[in-house]
């Protein structure tokens, strides 16, 4: 009984030792503690050995991702795929149904109308796309209005296509004369071209939406050809006039109106079929964090769970069903999205790491993280080599870091750093979440 009561002492001493010196670390950085949230969980046992505003809400930024696409992939299925079908009814007319696939691009819809074309669908009465996969809302809760020309934050919908973005070229001319602007697939967009051709490349892009979403302002100076990519603003549009030259470029006779309309039950057969597996997404949104495919995933998975067409509403009745399914509890956070770009979405350090050592012991999750020297990680964390599987956040004043670190003791510890302090620089930030993994490898 004594032996017992000593070791326990030592336990708890060593853990004042550990803890102090996470303590030392925050106040060396220079930031404000209370700007801080830290909670570093023993992976097998989920016993807490480290915590400071584990339980104050804060903004998980992408870390939220590995929370929407673990509950879109048990309601998915990890042999999803993606789809994006053709049909011909008895009347010959065409459905095109759409499966919201963020990898679909041009030359997928080519191929299907090609197909078309092999099999002698040359002049059909009528096109129908079916797009009622989604609902019509394109953006999510808290998003940045005045962030729009981001290419990471692109709008999303049934219309997915082309990563949803539009390439500007800008090519020089003369010395002194405007520049050459133009897109690579048609699209109505006006450029008001303010770039001149100079001795280096300093383009800046802006859209005022309250006069014309469509006009472009371009600035600057141009030496070499460059291409900028911007969110497409109308998807819809921007998918017909994608399906217009795949019915071109097939030769198919077809001059009317393109219609919205859902693909009926019977009578039809299928033409084509373009799919891509979830495994791709996974990918994508987990090591590049992919806030279009995020977004796309967390909605059809709400779609699939109710057996209609997806929106945020069902996603979220996905997600609590998701967590009641792993006994998580998520009274005390907030979740407005699947990708974690809303500043609405508010999590605690102590939920992560809940969640993360509810997850510990699925190998296929922990090995779809990052490590260091991959994606979102491939110039960080270095020093801790394949001893680390992470993911990172940063959105505004605040970055987060949350995943798995195996110290040098052999243990492996869940953590999630949540620093959100608006006067501090998004460099020392990092440093600071690298430094406190660097106590929790070297001391725990």
């Amino acid at each position: 009984m004594k032996k017992i009561f000593l070791l326990s002492l030592m336990l708890l001493f060593a853990q004042q030792v550990f803890a102090g010196a996470i303590d030392k670390t925050i106040s060396n950085s220079g930031i404000n503690k209370g700007a801080v949230a830290v909670s570093v969980k023993e992976a097998n046992t989920g016993k807490t050995v480290y915590s400071l505003n584990e339980t104050k809400p804060s903004v998980p930024a992408s870390t939220l991702k590995m929370v929407t696409l673990s509950a879109s992939l048990d309601t998915l299925g990890k042999d999803y795929k993606f789809s994006t079908k053709l049909y011909k009814n008895t009347n010959n007319e065409l459905y095109l149904k759409l499966g919201a696939d963020p990898f679909l691009t041009s030359a997928n819809l080519n191929q299907l109308f090609n197909t078309a074309k092999n099999k002698n669908i040359l002049e059909p009465k009528n096109f129908f796309v079916d797009d009622y996969i989604f609902d019509s809302v394109e953006w999510g809760e808290g998003w940045q209005w005045d962030d729009d020309l981001n290419p990471l934050m692109p709008k999303y919908s049934s219309y997915n296509i082309d990563k949803n973005l539009l390439s500007i070229v800008i090519a020089p001319t003369t010395q002194g004369a405007p520049a050459n602007i133009y897109t690579t697939k048609f699209y109505p967009t006006t450029f008001m071209n303010l770039v001149t051709t100079g001795n280096f490349n300093n383009i800046t892009l802006s859209r005022a939406n309250n006069i014309s979403p469509d006009m472009l302002t371009v600035e600057g100076t141009i030496k070499n050809q460059l291409t900028k990519q911007v969110p497409i603003n109308n998807l819809k549009r921007y998918f017909i006039l994608r399906c217009e030259d795949a019915i071109r470029n097939a030769k198919i006779e077809y001059y009317n109106n393109i219609i919205q309309k859902k693909t009926p039950a019977s009578n039809i057969y299928l033409v084509d079929e373009i799919t891509h597996p979830i495994s791709n997404a996974v990918n994508e949104i987990l090591k590049n964090s992919n806030n279009m495919i995020a977004e796309t995933v967390f909605k059809l998975a709400g779609a699939k769970f109710v057996n209609n067409t997806g929106s945020f509403a069902n996603s979220q009745k996905m997600l609590n069903a998701y967590f009641d399914k792993i006994g998580l509890n998520y009274s005390d956070i907030r979740i407005v999205d699947g990708s974690g770009i809303s500043k609405n979405n508010m999590i605690t350090a102590d939920f992560m790491t809940e969640f993360l050592v509810k997850m510990s012991n699925s190998e296929d999750f922990k090995n779809s993280l990052p490590t260091a020297g991959e994606g979102t990680l491939t110039n960080r964390m270095l020093y801790f080599k394949d001893n680390i599987r992470a993911k990172t956040g940063t959105h505004c004043t605040e970055s987060a870091i949350a995943g798995y670190i195996t110290a040098r003791s052999g243990k492996t510890y869940a953590f999630d750093i949540m620093i959100n302090d608006p006067k501090s620089k998004n460099g020392e930030k990092k440093s600071l979440e690298e430094y406190i993994i660097r106590d929790i490898y070297t001391k725990f």
